[in-house]
């Protein structure tokens, strides 16, 4: 009987260690400090937005796909993101991401289904954000761990990354893109003449 527990025991911190140092959970900012382009909040997560997405449950299968608009404005340092998401079964969600540049290349994120506060990390053509969401009452009212990164290519796409986590497992994942509405980029502004 001994055996058996000393092998489950095992098994059990087998899995853990993979999952936290070979898995999605294991990357940091600085594994992308020297990459590009550059994310800027300010100009990649600014103007309208369309995102797609796929949602998969915590045995792997897609248990959901969305679309969604976003709008991002800037004011300073300050920024809102909204966005309108359009489920597959068809429900409608909103939600609007209140944004504020920090020092160095970190950010805090707030919204209504929020817990405290999103902290957030750019760092080349990544941005790491870790924040406690609440799902909706009708999903349950669960409050889930998220660790979202977004990866900028190229041509401007971004490639989001999302894992939820409850008691620290996996109970979701989320792989999206988001791409510039096309002709609705924010115009620089005019520089002015002395």
């Amino acid at each position: 009987m001994k055996l058996i527990l000393l092998l489950l025991i095992g098994v059990f911190a087998l899995i853990a260690a993979k999952d936290r140092f070979l898995s999605f959970r294991s990357q940091t900012p600085s594994d992308y400090s020297q990459t590009g382009p550059a994310f800027s909040l300010k100009e990649n997560l600014n103007g309208e937005i369309l995102s797609e997405g796929l949602i998969y449950g915590p045995n792997g299968k897609m248990t959901n796909s969305f679309v969604a608009r976003m709008v991002g404005e800037w004011q300073g340092n300050t920024g809102t993101l909204s966005e309108v998401f359009t489920y597959s079964n068809g429900k409608q969600m909103t939600r609007k991401w209140n944004l504020s540049l920090g020092s160095g290349n970190t950010f805090t994120a707030t919204a209504d289904d929020i817990v405290g506060e999103g902290k957030g990390v750019i760092s080349g053509s990544t941005v790491k954000l870790t924040y406690r969401i609440t799902l909706p009452e009708e999903a349950g009212g669960h409050e889930l761990d998220v660790i979202d990164w977004m990866y900028l290519t190229d041509n401007g796409a971004i490639m989001n990354r999302s894992e939820m986590r409850k008691f620290g497992l996996k109970v979701a994942e989320l792989i999206a893109t988001m791409r510039p509405v096309p002709g609705t980029e924010p115009k620089p502004k005019p520089l002015a003449h002395h």
